[in-house]
């Protein structure tokens, strides 16, 4: 298996990060069979697909997949090491099989996450580069924003920080919004970032490390005040593993963790390649061409439905020239005026008849699929100020009408086909079993002054993986990195174990800067970009 090392390597038999490699007798061909089929499916998938293409640029549309992949592949071997870091140093897992065992329950999570944070992500972008992805400023936002995260990402895991991919790419997206409004010439409309959709984000990424460390150290002394089996909070003696009991919640906790790693951080890799296949190959990928044979009827009983509710909250002698633009620029300016309902009205009633014209979203001819998906995701967007921001006062059962159509109009724009799933979680898994040692060792070492006991692990893991679950059930990225390593830190300061502080000032630097630094370097690739495409 592959490791870039530190420096220093660990020859000590009875360290946990020693190994014998027997795993890879029996790993290597299994894994190299594994990747052989995916790989094959995914490129039967992606070639199926593409057979609706009018044009397929193959050279650029491969080095995007290739960038968006990367990103992913390194967010394996650098926020996954924390998983496995507590298995390991309580001797619970032994290293090599405890990283390949992470990887498949991280590829399990990519297959079975549902698409809400990727979308959540996204939504930080300015419209309308989302709207045109396929020009010159949208392929400029791809690569700016992926490359920036994968800088920052191989920086900070060089030097060995539990620095967050998450927290990384959401910086990169701000420095790409914020680039598109200071390009912009003067007086235009033009949108940059979505503040209320960062704010939420931000906080959920500010706030997780400290119910990571918070919960953990709780944790951890309740666990002292109600189960008092000494051998919980011993350090591991020699190369021996836990009794059987506490072995099997460690790995149960490291499986959990694993698994929401990869339901919550896989899926903004899958967001990604989702905005490149749309901006390069629209006629593809624009819409959803594979919904439930009755997603058309439900649609269209849905629109009418909407079109009712705006038309009791229509004022009298309110009219509109350009119904489009009117709703445009509501969403840029995230304003309501009287005269953005009958627009927005408009707008539903036209999108509407002209879908409703074809028996299924498949049978909507190439040339029109770009122009439906920009305008029903622009429509989506338009009644974000309605059920989620509340600019247009409703009573209870318009609203519900809104938010039906609402779940419609993501699922026609909104999706993500299995064949990404499967390269995503691919990277993700291959990642893992990489380059995990300098992550591992940090966390497993570095944090506190003690050696990590097996109740530490076992609190600050539990913490982890329902805070990271979570946070996916309600759609929002938090920082696996994070999380765990407050963890860690928290359980040393409740057991009075003491914390490095040169670690934890680190630690707190790269969260400090990280923010910063990917707005940056995403602010400045994104203008050489333009220049470029």
């Amino acid at each position: 298996m592959a490791d870039i090392a530190p420096s220093q390597v660990h020859s000590d038999a009875s360290h946990p990060l020693h190994s014998s490699n027997s795993a890879n007798k029996w790993f290597l061909p299994l894994f190299a069979l594994v990747l052989v089929c995916g790989l094959g499916y995914v490129a039967y998938a992606l070639g199926r697909d593409l057979t609706t293409a009018v044009a397929v640029p193959w050279i650029l549309l491969g080095l995007a997949l290739l960038i968006a992949l990367g990103f992913e592949f390194v967010n394996g071997f650098h926020d996954t090491a924390n998983a496995v870091a507590t298995v390991i140093y309580t001797r619970s897992m032994p290293a090599e099989f405890a990283v390949i065992w992470s990887g498949f329950f991280n590829f399990l999570g990519v297959l079975t996450s549902s698409g809400a944070v990727a979308f959540g992500i996204l939504a930080l972008l300015p419209v309308e580069l989302i709207l045109q992805v396929g020009s010159g400023s949208g392929l400029a936002m791809v690569f700016a924003l992926l490359i920036a995260a994968i800088v920052w990402n191989l920086g900070t895991w060089y030097l060995g920080l539990p620095s967050s991919s998450s927290h990384t790419l959401v910086g990169s997206i701000i420095g790409v919004g914020l680039a598109n409004q200071f390009l912009a010439p003067a007086g235009t409309a033009t949108s940059g970032v979505d503040w209320s959709q960062a704010t939420n984000i931000g906080l959920s990424l500010l706030i997780s490390p400290l119910i990571g460390f918070g919960l953990s150290a709780v944790l951890l002394l309740v666990m002292k005040l109600l189960v008092r089996n000494k051998a919980l909070y011993a350090e591991p003696k020699g190369n021996q593993p836990p009794p059987p009991w506490i072995r099997a919640i460690l790995i149960f906790t490291c499986t959990g963790v694993s698994f929401a790693h990869g339901s919550n951080d896989g899926q903004k890799g899958m967001g990604l390649i989702m905005l490149i296949l749309i901006g390069l190959v629209p006629t593809a990928f624009a819409l959803n061409r594979t919904p439930d044979v009755n997603y058309l009827e439900a649609y269209k009983s849905a629109s009418a439905h909407v079109e009712t509710a705006l038309g009791k909250y229509v004022k009298p002698g309110v009219t509109v020239a350009d119904y489009k633009a009117e709703v445009g620029n509501a969403v840029k300016n995230k304003t309501w005026t009287d005269a953005t309902t009958p627009a927005l009205q408009q707008y539903i009633h036209q999108t509407s008849a002209e879908v409703a014209g074809f028996p299924t979203l498949e049978a909507v001819p190439t040339n029109l699929v770009g122009n439906v998906r920009n305008d029903i995701y622009l429509i989506g967007e338009a009644l974000k100020l309605i059920d989620k921001q509340k600019l247009l006062p409703m009573d209870a059962g318009d609203l519900a009408a809104v938010t039906n159509y609402h779940k419609a109009v993501d699922n026609a724009t909104k999706f993500i086909p299995l064949w990404v799933k499967v390269a995503v979680a691919i990277a993700l898994g291959l990642g893992t079993m990489v380059g995990w040692k300098r992550i591992v060792v940090t966390v497993g070492e570095k944090i506190g002054k003690t050696h990590l006991t097996y109740g530490q692990g076992a609190a600050a893991e539990v913490v982890a993986m329902l805070t990271i679950a979570s946070a996916d059930h309600l759609g929002l990225p938090v920082s696996t990195t994070h999380v765990l390593s407050s963890g860690v830190a928290g359980t040393m300061a409740a057991n009075g174990s003491g914390l490095q502080w040169s670690t934890v000032r680190n630690m707190l630097m790269a969260w400090v800067l990280t923010l910063p630094a990917s707005i940056a370097i995403a602010f400045v690739l994104f203008v050489i970009m333009r220049q470029v495409f």
